[in-house]
């Protein structure tokens, strides 16, 4: 599917964790089906991902011009998967989302909304574990999340921002954030 290619080309540039020979199913492909997967209501186990691709492979190998015979082992997407590093799958998300955010803007200021989210349920009482906490940029205009960034847990949201500004190219954007983050530092960035 054309709408995919580039997204695909993304996917790509994730390093495969599997050694040279014996790749039947190509990595680009797996995570997408799996995406797509996910996206369909699939939760919690992998043989779910497997069984999305065994019953819509047919139409799968036609919409991506693949050959598929049948559709990789549970175990096969598990490795895969696992083999993956978070920080090589977030580079690939993120270029991606510039990408998206770049076509679908037009001309004039943008505007990015850095905002942090505490993630539900994931406090631990019994082990006195504060709840995780994520920072995104979310741009406005066009409703895509940019970036997200854990926030240390003995940390809040400044150094968090900082760093993805650093990470981000935001020159010419507008940026919103909370109150707590007008300081001297920060404006200096």
């Amino acid at each position: 599917m054309k709408s995919f290619e580039r997204f695909l080309s993304h996917l790509a540039t994730i390093p495969d964790p599997r050694r040279a020979e014996g790749k039947l199913y190509q990595l680009p492909h797996v995570l997408l089906f799996s995406i797509l997967a996910i996206v369909s209501g699939a939760r919690h186990h992998l043989s779910l991902f497997r069984t999305f691709i065994k019953v819509h492979r047919r139409k799968l190998n036609k919409a991506f011009k693949i050959s598929w015979k049948r559709s990789p082992a549970h175990t096969a997407i598990r490795y895969i998967v696992q083999g993956l590093t978070a920080a090589d799958v977030e580079i690939a998300f993120r270029e991606h989302a510039a990408h998206l955010n770049v076509d679908a803007a037009g001309p004039g200021a943008r505007v990015i909304a850095f905002d942090g989210k505490a993630l539900k349920g994931s406090f631990d009482s019994f082990n006195d574990a504060k709840a995780k906490q994520v920072l995104s940029a979310f741009a406005v205009d066009t409703a895509l999340v940019l970036a997200h960034i854990d926030i240390d847990e003995k940390s809040n949201e400044i150094p968090a921002v900082q760093k993805l500004l650093e990470e981000l190219d935001m020159a010419g954007h507008i940026i919103t954030c909370d109150a707590m983050h007008c300081q001297k530092n920060l404006r200096r960035t």
